[in-house]
């Protein structure tokens, strides 16, 4: 039996429709943040009603970087929005060279501009407002999870190489219903750890971490990891699009996770020990988890110093060198609480251990380095005279 050929006019009104499906349109989009600065934008319109989804870049690139998952995904039906903040890109504004300057530039104005986006995106047509996704990349990774706390219609996050601020910590902590989606690399500093220590905030157990092994920072790691496009598209579409209108509140009754508990400890006046054991039994029970990332422990231990607190200082600097054997800047801290609790030949030899392990260092030829280099130096020169 054959089968009757299409009329060439049904062929013709086929056409668009085919057409449409495979190509959507890009939309150059120019906002306006609450301050009249004028804010780039490209909208990847699918052309008929489903969630959205706002991208956020990663702070050495701009909205052009999120172009092809942009495009795949207006294609599965997705209405998804690429911001340049301000400063990056096409956006009006100043980008400062002074990280404070930055950092108080973003704590001050970011929100609202990421703010106009959404508000943008979800007035579109065909936009369920019920079911927004982000992706953050790196210095995006905050925003995303900040923009969730916001905007509770944000419904799921996805998160590539990047550092939590204590509130979006918090907001992963408070949401046990919004499941995530993380990637790092090994490569990439030490992104895996905290983007680990990151997931162990939160209470989901559907969340998901992707770890490779050189494949770069950020949206960068499409081009090496071919299939993490595909693995973020299909995370939307097995999270975003039945997602709850409304998400489960945290319950009262639910007991922390590891990660948190061993913060609770460990922030207590009385508590570091505490924390100590606990650092000291998963170590040999969990090997893979990650209860703190280096940066974090290090500014703990600081603070700790700084308040006079030399003793327990040690013991947050200790915990910090066993789990980061490689960082010549765990010693070279270490050494700063030995000293200052009058124990100079101790603080001697973590010096010397810090100059040694910085010849094997990825910080070695950093600014970074060159800062531990001359601190662990400067100790040494002064701890090998002979008192008076």
């Amino acid at each position: 039996m054959s089968c009757a050929r299409p009329a060439p006019v049904v062929l013709l009104l086929l056409m668009p429709l085919l057409a449409s499906a495979e190509t959507p349109s890009t939309i150059p989009v120019t906002l306006k943040a609450p301050d009249g600065i004028a804010l780039k934008a490209t909208y990847y319109t699918p052309g008929r009603p489903g969630p959205a989804i706002l991208l956020l870049h990663q702070c050495n690139r701009d909205r052009t970087s999120w172009s092809a998952l942009a495009t795949d995904a207006a294609v599965r039906g997705y209405h998804v929005l690429a911001l340049d903040y301000r400063g990056y890109g096409e956006s009006e504004g100043e980008l400062f060279e002074d990280l404070q300057e930055q950092r108080q530039l973003v704590a001050e104005k970011w929100a609202g501009d990421i703010d106009a986006a959404f508000a943008w995106l979800t007035a579109q047509t065909g936009v369920d407002k019920n079911r927004i996704g982000a992706a953050g990349a790196s210095c995006g990774v905050t925003q995303s999870l900040l923009l969730a706390r916001r905007h509770p219609e944000v419904k799921t996050v996805v998160l590539l190489s990047g550092n939590l601020t204590p509130a979006a910590r918090e907001h992963l902590r408070d949401s046990p219903g919004m499941p995530v989606f993380a990637a790092a690399s090994r490569d990439d500093g030490n992104v895996v750890g905290s983007m680990k220590w990151a997931l162990g905030w939160s209470h989901n157990e559907q969340n998901t971490f992707e770890e490779f092994e050189a494949a770069g920072h950020g949206t960068d790691m499409f081009a090496v990891e071919k299939g993490l496009q595909a693995k973020i598209l299909e995370w939307f579409d097995g999270k975003l699009r039945t997602a709850p209108e409304s998400l489960p509140k945290p319950s009262s009754t639910a007991p922390p996770t590891p990660v948190e508990k061993f913060w609770t400890l460990l922030v207590r006046p009385d508590g570091v020990r505490a924390a100590r054991a606990i650092f000291d039994a998963s170590r040999r029970d969990d090997p893979g988890l990650v209860l703190f990332p280096e940066g974090e422990m290090n500014l703990h231990g600081y603070s700790l110093l700084q308040g006079g607190n030399a003793k327990d200082a040690i013991v947050v600097f200790e915990m910090n060198v066993d789990a980061y054997p490689r960082s010549a800047n765990t010693y070279d801290s270490l050494s700063d609480a030995h000293l200052a609790a009058g124990n100079r030949d101790e603080a001697l030899r973590l010096a010397e251990k810090a100059l040694a392990v910085l010849a094997t260092d990825a910080q070695a030829n950093t600014d970074f380095g060159a800062l531990i280099r001359e601190s662990a130096e400067r100790k040494i020169k002064e701890l090998r005279k002979k008192p008076s």
